[in-house]
């Protein structure tokens, strides 16, 4: 006969999938930003900046796609340790007295685990970031040609970014040391 959990192991438990479910989650979103990041730009595009200086050069497309790509893979990398550890936790707490295959998850596990899934989320939103930058200098102008609207909009993404990564970094390390 199966023990059930105790009250605070299933309320530890279920605050742990919830918080995996919102990361693959927010993870989902930012792997549309990638796909559409992508499909907005084409090699050979002018600029909005109307002056052939201003037009980004084929270099900066192939950045744009490695950033891409390796933003998508740390979004990846990190919604699949989250689905990894949700299946764990969902086994683990099964109520199923015949289930054969149970989970047994260490404690230290589960939090290394998350912690890889949200350096990888944090990693992937740097890329993302960069992409982003790339993007916006094809469309708007190259930053090293003094477009005002190439700067101003990597300026709100930087700083918004930033404090939103920052925001995160914190809350994540409160509650690993908490």
């Amino acid at each position: 006969m199966a023990v059930p959990p105790s009250p605070s192991s299933s309320t530890t438990t279920s605050v742990h999938v919830t918080a995996l479910d919102g990361l693959v989650n927010v993870n989902s979103l930012f792997t549309i930003a990638v796909f559409v990041g992508l499909s907005l730009t084409t090699p050979g595009q002018r600029s909005l900046e109307n002056r052939t200086a201003c037009d980004a050069d084929i270099a900066v497309a192939q950045k744009l796609l490695v950033f891409e790509v390796v933003s998508f893979s740390f979004f990846l990398f990190s919604s699949l340790i989250a689905q990894g550890l949700k299946l764990a936790l969902n086994l683990l707490n099964t109520n199923d007295v015949d289930d054969a295959f149970r989970a047994h998850i260490n404690l230290k596990v589960l939090r290394f685990g998350m912690l890889g899934s949200a350096i990888g989320s944090v990693m992937g939103c740097l890329f993302l970031v960069l992409s982003m930058v790339n993007v916006i200098e094809i469309r708007l102008g190259m930053l090293s040609c003094g477009s005002k609207s190439a700067s101003n909009a990597v300026a709100a993404m930087v700083v918004l970014v930033t404090t939103a990564l920052l925001v995160y970094i914190s809350t994540a390390i409160y509650a690993f040391t908490h």
